[in-house]
Formats: structure tokens, C-alpha cells, sequence
């Protein structure tokens, strides 16, 4: 069984007037905008403003202003997860969590998404993940 690769677009151009363009961020739409990955808006659990998924896309909070530094903020460090999973950097499943070579078991403590670090159990994006200390470093902050 085949599949068959979608039409690439790109640039069209007559007589040196462009017809068509990629469109990101505002001008898709309004919505948050990467290429090659997907942002998707939705409800998510209280207190998380993202996640970002094994399949290469992002959740964002539904409750996010679109637009606004917050959304920005908040997928530019999604992103980072998001491109160390599509390098082979960061992996997981619901039982650990690979960073760097490293595996950190996963579970639920007391109906609490957890992943154990330094012999402690923490709750999914907690800030003294590696993954997580990274994603902030590189986002210029030192937590989302």
C-alpha cells in the first residue's frame, strides 16, 4: 500500500507579482502559527498553558489570549520540547520520560500526573526537570 505526498504550492508569481504566500501567526488567521507544526487551542487542566505532543503538534490553552505575549511566550517553549522530540532529544509514554539519554519513570501519585527526579515525585511540568529547565533557558525565561 502507497500514499500519495500532497501538491506543494509555495510561490507563484506572474510577471513579477506574487500571487500566493505562506501565511503564519496574524495574517493565518489569528491563530498561533508554525510551520510544519500544528498549534491547536483547547481546554486543557488547570494551571498547564501547553503541551507539546509526540505527534510533532502543540496544545495551547484555550484560555490564552490569541495574539498576545502570553501566547507567544508560551509556544516558543513548547516549540523547544516540540523540536528535542522531533531530533530524538526527549521521548515519552505514560510510564517515563527519555531527556538526553536519561529515563525518568512516570506515573500517577494520587490521581496526579508524575514523573520522579532526584529521587522525588513531581508533577508533569514541574520546573526542575531538565526538559523543562532547557525549554526556559532557551524561551529567555526562567519559567513559563
Amino acid at each position: 500500500m502507497g500514499f500519495k505526498l500532497g501538491t506543494n504550492r509555495g510561490l507563484e508569481a506572474t510577471r513579477g507579482e506574487i500571487k500566493t504566500k505562506m501565511r503564519f501567526g496574524q495574517e493565518a488567521g489569528g491563530n498561533a502559527s508554525v510551520p510544519g507544526t500544528p498549534v491547536i487551542r483547547k481546554p486543557l487542566a488547570e494551571g498547564i498553558l501547553g503541551e507539546a505532543n509526540m505527534d510533532g503538534s502543540i496544545y495551547i490553552s484555550n484560555k490564552i489570549e490569541p495574539g498576545s505575549f502570553e501566547e507567544r511566550q508560551v509556544v516558543n517553549h513548547e516549540m523547544k520540547h516540540a523540536t528535542d522530540m522531533k531530533i530524538g532529544r526527549l521521548a515519552y509514554t505514560d510510564d517515563y520520560v527519555l531527556y538526553n539519554g536519561d529515563m525518568f519513570l512516570r506515573k500517577d501519585v494520587n490521581g496526579v500526573d508524575s514523573i520522579l527526579v532526584d529521587g522525588k515525585w513531581k508533577p508533569a511540568g514541574d520546573d526542575d526537570f531538565p526538559w523543562e529547565k532547557e525549554a526556559n533557558i532557551s524561551n529567555g525565561h526562567e519559567h513559563i
